[in-house]
């Protein structure tokens, strides 16, 4: 007999029925019972052909969310989140950037003694002149 132990313990999820978790089984049970109800309902309308893929559109969404996660997150938990980051918690966040080194030659600017980067400082127009 080989008992596995996952190497994290948060990865741990107890086996049911069929292999599912408690959360996969009741997801699987809900969407087999919204593909029932929507066959059920739209038997009357629509033929045999269509009411398939309405049931299989129908119930992919509850099904999915017994599997899906996302950073940890189980799927209403994704839900809730996006809703309060968007919905009741919105932000407007503004891009303001520092230039550090331009706030810093701030002052040299001012007194006009900018230089540009690996050139050697022109000569004084006096020296020129004097030696002329």
């Amino acid at each position: 007999m080989e008992i596995k132990i996952p190497k994290e313990v948060r990865d741990y999820h107890e086996n049911i029925f069929f292999g599912l978790n408690t959360r996969q089984f009741i997801c699987s049970v809900l969407a087999v019972g919204v593909a029932v109800g929507i066959y059920f309902a739209l038997q009357p309308y629509v033929g045999t052909e269509e009411i398939g893929w309405m049931c299989i559109l129908g119930a992919a969404p509850f099904a999915s969310c017994g599997f899906f996660t996302y950073h940890g997150m189980t799927a209403e938990q994704v839900l809730w989140a996006w809703f309060k980051s968007e919905i009741l918690c919105p932000k407007r966040l503004i891009f303001k950037s520092d230039n550090y080194y331009y706030e810093a030659m701030q002052p040299a600017i001012r007194a006009g003694m900018k230089r540009k980067r690996g050139l050697p400082m022109k000569k004084n127009t006096h020296d020129s002149e004097e030696t002329a």
